[in-house]
């Protein structure tokens, strides 16, 4: 279970606990971040801060306009964040965040690993949490940043899926039941990462956005602010565009796999169908003469047991002959 916590990190704060009994938030508190908060927490940022906290509830709507919105000169924002890739089990988690003058407060209910490198690097540099919207930018700097790497990993996860499928040899492309059950496995997880990667961009750049909009991101006075938005814009457009693309291809890769299963099946069919038609006349040979019928003037025959041993062989050497001849075995 996650800690109950509430932190407040800014110029004179270091990221320490805040106990709601105090009833009091440091005035030098630039960003307010309350992990699964309790009741008292709430209303202690709500007192101080001036602002509405949202809850899980609400930050678990799709709607824009019950995701985004500008309330009593405050942004209310929520953006779904990437988190579980290191236990395999790859997820998104709403965070909420809501920019009221030079205060940031974010709400969140789990804790990923942007966050906490976010964290310790605000506890390091309490200049890039000197403000709000400073605290803002970095923030989703670092979320950005995450998802940049996770797409390399995905690429590099593809690249190791193509040489497997794509061997030079054809004998290596081959594979036993198990490894294909891996590989399929492991495109099935690669597939999820990357719409969980896909999911959390969008859910991003819808953020930035409804930023870029604000009267905040026209203010001339932050041109600091305005710049970097538009960086971070511009990066998570081109994740997406990338996560598309290698969506495509993981696709194609999942194709051809299934191309090779098909190719599988096939040659052993066909080798079952050419084996049956070669062995079908010696036997039919064999069936006949093995007929126990009083009346066959084949069963007198001097050399008629290596007769019919010839004539079976014959007629299995014949079609294999003409199989080869035409390509077909």
């Amino acid at each position: 279970m996650h800690a109950r916590m509430l932190r407040a990190y800014g110029p004179g704060c270091d990221g320490r606990i805040i106990d709601a009994k105090l009833q009091r938030i440091p005035d030098e508190a630039t960003w307010i971040d309350l992990e699964e908060p309790t009741h008292e927490e709430e209303r202690l940022v709500e007192r101080c801060i001036g602002v509405n906290v949202p809850t899980q509830a609400e930050m678990a709507e799709i709607e824009p306009s019950s995701r985004l919105y500008e309330k009593n000169g405050a942004l209310y924002m929520t953006a779904n964040a990437l988190r579980g890739v290191d236990e395999a089990q790859p997820t998104t988690t709403p965070i909420g965040f809501v920019l009221a003058g030079s205060r940031l407060v974010t709400i969140r209910y789990a804790t990923p690993k942007p966050v906490r490198t976010f964290e310790n690097h605000a506890r390091r540099d309490p200049e890039l949490v000197r403000d709000g919207p400073t605290a803002l930018v970095r923030l989703l700097d670092a979320i950005i940043d995450r998802l940049a790497d996770e797409i390399e990993d995905v690429s590099a996860r593809m690249e190791g899926l193509s040489q497997q499928i794509f061997q030079e040899q054809q004998d290596e492309r081959r594979i036993p039941a198990a490894k294909l059950t891996a590989l399929l496995t492991s495109i099935g997880r690669t597939q999820t990462l990357l719409a969980k990667i896909r999911y959390s961009a969008v859910s991003t750049q819808r953020m930035l956005s409804f930023l870029g909009g604000s009267n905040l991101a026209h203010d001339e006075s932050k041109p600091d602010f305005r710049h970097h938005l538009t960086s971070l814009t511009a990066d998570v457009t081109s994740l997406s565009e990338h996560s598309s693309f290698l969506s495509d291809n993981l696709t194609f890769l999942l194709d051809a796999s299934l191309g090779l299963i098909s190719i599988e099946q096939n040659a052993a069919m066909k080798l079952f169908s050419w084996a049956a038609v070669i062995f079908l006349p010696p036997t039919l040979v064999a069936g006949i003469f093995g007929m126990n019928f009083h009346y066959m003037p084949e069963l007198d025959w001097h050399y008629g047991y290596p007769a019919s041993l010839a004539v079976m062989l014959a007629t299995a050497i014949g079609p294999y002959l003409y199989f080869k001849k035409r390509g077909w075995i």
